[in-house]
């Protein structure tokens, strides 16, 4: 689900740094221990460098730069214990966590959160469902323990880590102390956008709706993301990592390919050749076996192309036609948001590609169905997740699937 590039930011974080000098020396043993009242007065306030957390932390202690304007990362002079604050605003435009979940598989993915036992959770102002956890991170190789808090507000998801050598009394208490602190301030992001959510553009925003709860975006809003400066950078090196594309003309070309060629073509000429070697003329329980007999593929590839051979047979060449327009309605938010085409110019062609889209489905069944089996076909795997996000987001409240398939596609702005 989630980019190398992502999963880098996150390791990339410092937290090696403060696991190695950790292991210099402990927290010391023998002490008294301390109330939560005797550990805040020996603390200061610390802020993430947006000011949307602010967090009391020993008052010796120094900051660390993560890289992260709303992430928080210190520690204390002699590197022996550190704190590190990670807040995941809900529909962000950077983090693409849409849940819990997502936060919880990042951080234990990024850390190699291991040895886990829940511990008492501690108390953060205006922070819900704050559960808590003992257990061991890792980051380059060295290891610490750490006392690991996630919780959430309107705002953000949230994880909190204190990382030590070995986490005595006095540290659970310190850190309980500081959670006491927490005081949100949300941002409100800059967005350029302007243009009203219509039902013409909710229809946009519904062909690539799984994608874009795959992000953790919102597409109740053109595009999902706010447009700005910071959205702008990371669409354009998501851009440039997953299709090529680094300018206008890159983008051009490949909005061209996928909507006169695409992965239907591939796929069309794949299961023509497919048939035309007889695979048609196999019962269906033998068709494995045929592609493994006639050609040098794995186990997985030749189930793959069977599964792409049966959905051939069943809808025809353009079977997986939905694939390539959805993508091709996603690919103009991700252009807008990149600036390589201006709002009206992104709406303009939306709307030109979803009046091409329209009448080859009639409900918004039909054209999903048709995008998951492209999903399969590329990727190889099943849709399965896919398809739980999509029959999920039909259940909710805002569900974007409510607009009228056949709606009169018109311009609206």
């Amino acid at each position: 689900m989630y980019g190398k590039k992502f999963r880098r930011m996150l390791a990339c974080t410092g937290l090696a740094v403060v696991l190695a000098a950790s292991m210099l020396q402990g927290c010391g043993g023998g002490k008294k221990t301390v109330t939560q009242e005797e550990a805040l007065a020996k603390m200061k306030e610390f802020k993430t460098g947006d000011g949307s957390v602010a967090i009391k932390l020993e008052d010796s202690w120094t900051t660390e730069d993560l890289g992260v304007d709303f992430w928080l990362g210190a520690g204390s002079t002699d590197g022996s214990k550190a704190v590190l604050v990670m807040q995941f605003p809900k529909g962000g435009s950077i983090l693409p966590v849409g849940s819990m979940d997502d936060v919880k598989s990042l951080v234990d993915e990024s850390y190699g959160v291991s040895d886990a036992a829940d511990a008492e959770a501690p108390t953060l102002p205006g922070m819900t469902d704050v559960t808590a956890s003992t257990c061991k991170v890792n980051a380059d190789g060295e290891t610490a323990e750490a006392y690991l808090i996630y919780g959430e507000t309107d705002y953000a998801f949230y994880s909190l880590m204190y990382v030590a050598e070995k986490i005595k009394d006095n540290d659970m208490v310190s850190m309980k102390a500081s959670c006491s602190s927490f005081v949100e301030t949300p941002i409100e992001e800059e967005d350029n956008t302007t243009v009203e959510i219509t039902d013409t553009v909710r229809w946009f925003n519904a062909s690539y709706a799984v994608l874009t709860e795959i992000n953790g975006w919102d597409y109740n809003r053109f595009a999902g993301a706010p447009a700005n400066d910071e959205t702008k950078e990371i669409q354009k090196a998501s851009l440039d990592e997953w299709w090529g594309v680094t300018d206008r003309a890159s983008a051009d070309e490949n909005l061209t390919w996928i909507l006169e060629e695409g992965h239907r073509t591939g796929f069309k000429e794949d299961m023509e050749y497919l048939k035309e070697v007889g695979i048609g003329d196999v019962e269906a329980e033998g068709r494995k076996d045929f592609i493994l007999e006639n050609f040098e593929v794995t186990d997985e590839e030749a189930q793959s192309y069977v599964d792409s051979y049966n959905m051939y047979e069943e809808f025809g060449a353009d079977a997986i036609a939905g694939w390539d327009y959805c993508r091709a309605l996603n690919l103009m938010s991700f252009y807008y948001l990149a600036g390589y085409y201006t709002e009206q110019e992104a709406l303009d062609k939306s709307l030109e590609i979803a009046q091409t889209v329209q009448p080859l489905f009639t409900s918004w069944d039909e054209l999903i169905a048709s995008y998951m089996r492209g999903y399969e076909y590329w990727a190889e795997e099943s849709s399965a997740e896919r398809q739980a996000i999509y029959e999920d987001l039909k259940t909710r409240s805002d569900n974007p699937y409510t607009v009228d398939y056949n709606l009169t596609l018109e311009k609206t702005w």
